[in-house]
């Protein structure tokens, strides 16, 4: 339906028109949907009337063309739609438990936490996980990877393929990584992404990091109000780009430490509430000596909890995995040293009491039972005879 309505075909786009949407980015009706009618008329110098009716028309087209939804719809119509939404597996049991089965799309993830909690290599192993089979939890689809920290390592996507046994060239292949060097040329790579979606088959576009580039080029107070549209500007671009392309969408945050926090964690992610009010799940990730836990800040409908996942040559994985191999290894160690040392113990103990128990009562038993039992028959036999022998005699003689 989208090759069907061009832009030529709407009315009120002229030749002029249409050459100065195509120099901001937008190719077809889905870019005019995405944009929205205030850019387009600053782009285009149409009013801003014109311009919405020409987004209105847009998303008709892709109403009638099932790209994107209607605009009333039942409650369960929608919960029937939800049942089949595209998800992206992590590989581990405790993140796909948090994420109720992986990453969604048509939603925007974002990740916080300090440096060194796994957010980089979080979005790493996502990037070949993506490329997976639809059987083992992947969507089939390429990368865009926009890397404005320069951490982006294809050395780490080998290592990660080579574990879970895909070839390493072809899932490098499947990445485009665009690098920004300031927060315009972060916008702009997001504006020119419809086209990389449809010819290299997008399925996930990460942003790594999307607050870093605005909090170093607009600093101070006075500042802040102009970083704050350019930041809601990029979060909601990403997010319309996730909604109408049906794909997923990862955006990294930074965090900062708020001094006023007497107690509890005072690590805070920036961008204030325009980044909050925007993402669809928000994680936070920390460290936790060599383990990392993952917490579910915000959702729509996922539980607040907590997991705990670890890192290695697979990228994000369980921490059973590890931790169950140093266990088998020392339970088998003990039980060959356990047996030795009760058996030399256990039999002088058990030998010598037997002896002296029985020896001591059989010598005391037999004087005391003996001796009582002589002496009292001796005693009533004499004292017996002479008493009843006298007054029988003395009886009989009184009375003749």
């Amino acid at each position: 339906m989208t090759e069907e309505i061009t832009l030529e075909s709407l009315a009120g786009v002229g030749p002029v028109t249409t050459r100065k949407l195509n120099d901001a980015g937008i190719h077809n009706i889905m870019d005019l949907v995405v944009r929205g009618p205030v850019e387009i008329a600053e782009l285009t110098s149409m009013d801003i009337d014109t311009a919405g009716k020409l987004v209105e028309k847009a998303r008709e087209g892709l109403v009638e063309g099932g790209l994107i939804q209607k605009d009333f719809v039942s409650a369960n119509e929608l919960y029937k739609k939800r049942q089949s939404i595209g998800k992206i597996t992590t590989a581990t049991e405790a993140l796909d438990t948090l994420f109720a089965g992986g990453i969604e799309t048509q939603a925007l993830t974002e990740v916080y936490g300090e440096f060194g909690c796994g957010k980089t290599q979080f979005c790493h192993t996502m990037c070949v996980q993506v490329q997976k089979s639809k059987q083992e939890g992947g969507l089939e689809g390429g990368v865009l990877y926009i890397d404005s920290e320069n951490t982006f390592r294809p050395e780490r996507i080998v290592s990660i393929a080579q574990a879970n046994g895909m070839d390493p060239e072809k899932v490098l292949d499947n990445i485009i990584v665009a690098r920004a060097y300031n927060s315009s040329h972060q916008i702009l790579i997001l504006e020119e992404a419809s086209t990389l979606i449809k010819e290299h088959n997008i399925q996930l576009v990460v942003a790594d990091s999307a607050v870093g580039l605005f909090r170093s080029e607009y600093l101070g107070r006075g500042t802040l109000a102009t970083r704050q549209q350019k930041l809601n500007k990029f979060v909601h671009l990403l997010v319309r780009l996730a909604e109408t392309y049906n794909i997923a969408a990862i955006a990294t945050n930074q965090v900062m430490s708020s001094p006023d926090q007497m107690f509890g964690d005072p690590t805070k992610p920036v961008g204030g509430n325009v980044v909050a009010h925007t993402s669809t799940y928000r994680v936070y990730l920390k460290k936790s000596g060599k383990k990392r836990i993952a917490r579910m800040v915000d959702s729509p409908h996922h539980p607040e909890m907590d997991v705990i996942f670890a890192l290695g040559e697979a990228g994000v994985i369980d921490p059973e995995d590890t931790t169950k191999k140093k266990k088998t290894t020392k339970k088998s160690e003990p039980k060959t040293k356990a047996p030795e040392t009760p058996e030399v113990s256990a039999e002088p103990v058990d030998s010598e009491p037997k002896e002296e128990a029985p020896e001591t009562p059989e010598v005391s038993a037999e004087p005391v039972d003996s001796e009582p039992k002589e002496e009292a028959p001796e005693t009533p036999e004499v004292s017996a005879e002479p008493v009843d022998s006298e007054p029988k005699e003395e009886a009989p003689e009184t009375p003749e």
